[in-house]
């Protein structure tokens, strides 16, 4: 029997269908497409501007945008090397990127294994205090830190640049998030072969969270990178100072500020930063998704 029940005006089949099925898939496709190339576009051009400002001749002022590009120098490049210590600068900064990721990774993969993997009283309540400390700002406890550090005598040393940020709130989080998505048979197993808690978390769940470390790791090495304000506290001199601290060596108000010179320096200093996040990209999506087991 066919079904008499009134339908409501100009209802169709075709109507009942959600709305994105009326739109070709290559359609859909192409304007996706579109957005993400003129969302690029628009974050790539205070970087394009960085480049183009580092090769016009100093001569040229910062807001004359369009002025000096027929005659693009490598002056600013040369006077960058001759008024800082370049390779010095980037030295202190890769030892204390890499201590502050070592001490991190240290600390955090274990902790974040005991919180997801190993009940114990009080795992819930210190996981939650952990959490608390992400809404701290750092800008709370950065003078009562300060003057720890000077009452120890450690102002103006690598200590005082990589102890403050030898654990991550954000680190333990997210080798948490991976470690609960690990099969109980696995960890099971491994400790009927008598392996202990501890060689379990290194030798098997750290290299399987491989693209969660490298995630944490530009999240880390970014973030240590390109601070400023903590270093500008702690040291005196180019003697440990990192590459941040070299950029405004051009906005002295003594020196002079110099627009071409913050440019080609800010140009060199974000060069090694692109050229790592090129190779671990990959690595780097994987463990933001966290979508399980990864070799």
């Amino acid at each position: 029997m066919d079904d008499l029940t009134p339908q409501p005006y100009g209802w169709t089949a075709m109507s009942a269908a959600p709305f994105g099925r009326n739109i070709p898939t290559r359609l859909l496709g192409a304007l996706t497409s579109i957005g993400l190339w003129i969302g690029a576009a628009i974050c790539l051009l205070p970087m394009v501007w960085m480049v183009v400002s580092s090769l016009r001749p100093r001569s040229v002022a910062p807001n004359q945008i369009f002025t000096g590009l027929d005659q693009l120098t490598l002056e600013n490049y040369q006077n960058v090397f001759d008024r800082v210590p370049i390779l010095q600068l980037f030295g202190n900064t890769i030892l204390v990127c890499a201590a502050v990721l070592i001490l991190q990774i240290g600390i955090g993969v274990p902790a974040a294994y005991a919180l997801a993997r190993i009940r114990f009283r009080g795992s819930r309540l210190m996981f939650w205090l952990v959490m608390l400390t992400l809404m701290v700002p750092s800008q709370v406890t950065i003078l009562s830190v300060y003057i720890g550090f000077a009452n120890l005598g450690l102002v103006n040393t690598y200590a005082a640049l990589i102890l403050p940020f030898g654990m991550s709130a954000f680190g333990v989080f997210l080798f948490y998030q991976f470690f609960r998505g690990l099969p109980h048979s696995l960890l099971d197993a491994a400790r009927v072969d008598g392996l202990s808690e501890w060689s379990i978390a290194w030798t098997i769940v750290f290299p399987l969270a491989r693209p969660a470390v490298t995630a944490f790791a530009i999240f880390s090495v970014v973030g240590r990178w390109n601070d400023f304000f903590w270093p500008l506290m702690m040291t005196q001199g180019f003697g440990i100072a990192p590459i941040t601290l070299g950029i405004s060596y051009f906005a002295d108000a003594e020196t002079g500020r110099d627009y071409g010179g913050q440019m080609a320096l800010s140009t060199l200093a974000v060069l090694p930063l692109l050229i790592a996040f090129a190779f671990a990209q990959k690595r780097f999506v994987e463990g933001i998704a966290l979508t399980g087991l990864k070799g």
